[in-house]
């Protein structure tokens, strides 16, 4: 299989970082361009990180010698790619318009930036959940005046534990969630080290992390109608997000009410069945299984199970009847794969086995 050409927009940061890890030794992807800002660009990748690479490997050996380029140059970048990731840290509406002047200059964009999930035609995707949402890239390519050329992004990683836990367990009516969930230091792009406020300490309080939490979801459960994404008007989402001293790992905590309400085992044959198209197609970074239930009473633990199916996976446990709503659970994923970098790798393959992602 010849491989396709991907650059990373945002190389040098946290998120991007992942990325070129995990596009680096990937079956189906070649890691050709990393591409950054201005004052890294002309750099040896090597270069431009040292000092502040996050990861536990070392940077891999195919990108290392690479060249930085100017994010900014999108004639150039998209010169030798067949699309990008991308993770720049900038603005809102300059991740907008840097994401459509890649999209336009045919270049597909799998982002994880939150600049563009609220764009209708915009597919947010968790690919064991709403893969059927890549159709609407056919109308977001005529809005753009492209052939080949389109924007899909990934959710928030915060909800990205607890949505697909609860993904399973719809045909029960889910009408009410209450989640809280602890969120890990490198969400906010930061290290023990460079976050020193966080030792012995927690803060109740991410800026905008609630309303994505409480948001988001509908939208991944939504509906095409006529060429945009309709969101969901149920289920009623109240989240609290705060940050934890941990390094890697989003846990929530799940309140939920029925319409209809299960039994235990109910619910933990739906979880033990569940699998996404992602399995189905054998997609490389595909978790098998996409959701792991223990039994034991104090896991999952964010140390012992963030890594659980190469950080793609997410873990559940803690099933117990609830004196307030009906049942509540843990929740948890490994934020940077599957929250964040993993997650838009993943939809990158799915996008290539359904036909949307090609060679130019």
């Amino acid at each position: 299989m010849k491989k396709l050409k991907v650059g990373v927009l945002g190389a040098t940061g946290m998120v991007g970082q992942r990325f070129v890890s995990l596009l680096a030794d990937h079956p189906w992807f070649e890691l050709a361009t990393v591409a950054a800002s201005p004052k890294s660009a002309g750099k040896a990748y090597a270069d431009a990180v040292a000092g502040r690479w996050t990861l536990a490997d070392p940077v891999p050996g195919v990108a290392a010698k690479l060249t930085v380029l100017d994010a900014s140059d999108v004639a150039r970048v998209s010169r030798d790619v067949d699309f990008v990731c991308c993770a720049v840290d900038m603005d809102k509406a300059a991740v907008i318009a840097l994401e459509e002047a890649y999209a336009r200059a045919e270049t597909p964009v799998l982002s994880n930036c939150g600049a563009n999930r609220k764009t209708p035609d915009v597919p947010m995707m968790i690919p064991e959940i709403n893969a059927h949402h890549a159709s609407i890239i056919e109308a977001q390519r005529k809005r753009l005046g492209t052939s080949r050329g389109f924007i899909a992004v990934k959710p928030n990683c915060s909800l990205q534990s607890y949505v697909p836990a609860l993904h399973p367990l719809a045909g029960f009516g889910i009408a009410k969630v209450a989640v809280c969930t602890y969120q890990a230091l490198s969400g906010a792009g930061k290290t023990p080290a460079t976050y020193p406020e966080m030792a012995d300490n927690i803060i109740p309080f991410i800026g905008g992390e609630e309303e994505k939490s409480e948001q988001e979801p509908l939208k991944i459960w939504g509906t095409i109608e006529g060429g945009v994404i309709k969101p969901a008007t149920t289920p009623t989402i109240s989240a609290q997000c705060v940050r934890v001293p941990v390094t890697d790992g989003h846990m929530a905590a799940v309140f939920v009410a029925f319409d209809r309400k299960p039994a235990r085992e109910q619910m933990l044959a739906a979880w033990q069945e569940y699998s996404g198209r992602p399995q189905q197609l054998g997609l490389p970074s595909a978790p098998r299984p996409f959701l792991r239930y223990f039994d034991e009473p104090d896991r999952p633990q964010t140390r012992l199970d963030r890594d659980l199916g190469q950080g793609q996976a997410i873990a559940i446990g803690r099933l117990r009847p609830d004196a307030v709503l009906d049942w509540r659970f843990v929740a948890l994923s490994h934020n940077t794969v599957r929250g964040a970098a993993g997650g838009a790798v993943l939809t990158a393959e799915l996008l290539k086995a359904d036909g949307y992602l090609s060679a130019k």
